[in-house]
């Protein structure tokens, strides 16, 4: 129990403030856990070389561009479109809080707010996203999308 416990100490609070966050917005929340080291998903995640390998919902799109200026008040972009060409987007916004290999918070361009943790526990990443819900599709639709581009993180990234 004792080699655990600044693994709880530090993971407690923070998942208590997602959880706070959570119940006073209409927020979502995806996980993933991951087998490498957290300076490994720190430059996969932020790295435009990487983002544009692994920032896809379904195979049957692609990223053709990453633009990342990781700091707070830095911007990011990120264009995303069907590989058939029939439709694309650009998800983009700005940096509120950055902290190396912990947390990075953001406000996407429409207002909705983004936090994402990254714990190390033993040899793993545990990734915890919370994201503001939109209004135009259902909550479970809008999950899944994240959760689906996590997934694809988690992915790349034990495969690379």
């Amino acid at each position: 129990m004792i080699e655990h416990q600044d693994y709880f100490a530090t993971t407690f609070p923070k998942a208590l403030s997602i959880v706070k966050e959570i119940s006073e917005r209409n927020c979502i929340t995806i996980t993933t856990t991951i087998n490498t080291s957290i300076e490994k998903v720190w430059e996969y995640w932020n790295e435009p070389k990487h983002i544009t390998q692994w920032c896809v919902a379904s195979p049957d799109w692609h990223t053709p561009k990453a633009i990342n200026n990781l700091e707070i008040g830095g911007k990011f972009a990120t264009s995303m479109a069907a590989k058939d060409g029939s439709f694309g987007f650009d998800f983009s916004g700005v940096y509120t809080e950055v902290k190396t290999n912990e947390i990075i918070a953001y406000t996407m361009d429409d207002g909705r707010t983004v936090r994402i943790l990254f714990t190390p526990f033993e040899n793993q990443i545990k990734i915890i996203e919370t994201f503001e819900a939109e209004k135009e599709n259902p909550i479970e639709m809008q999950q899944q999308g994240w959760q689906n581009i996590l997934d694809s993180f988690k992915k790349y990234i034990e495969n690379n």
